[in-house]
């Protein structure tokens, strides 16, 4: 299993906007072949910090998922309202 950690850090005005992006998106992130679970975290001193955790079968359905036309619609919503670079790691569980 495959664990994807993203990093978020919004504009304030876009915090409200994003989560109910998430809601509408995380089902389908959820239902994409070879994700397992998929959930966003709100950081408890930044409000404007957000981690999405997401589990996969192995890197190539992640890979599946990242080009896919949900991500590329998901992604071009939300990228140009970073305060900074999103950062993420693919962590195996041991």
């Amino acid at each position: 299993m495959l664990i994807r950690l993203v990093k978020m850090h919004f504009s304030p005005a876009f915090v409200a906007e994003f989560k109910e992006t998430f809601k509408t998106v995380q089902p389908k992130i959820a239902a994409f072949k070879g994700c397992s679970a998929v959930q966003l975290l709100q950081d408890t001193l930044d409000p404007n910090v957000f981690f999405t955790i997401s589990h996969w079968a192995d890197e190539q359905h992640l890979e599946d998922y990242r080009r896919s036309l949900l991500f590329r619609e998901t992604w071009a919503l939300v990228k140009p309202n970073f305060q900074s670079k999103a950062e993420a790691w693919s962590l195996l569980s041991p």
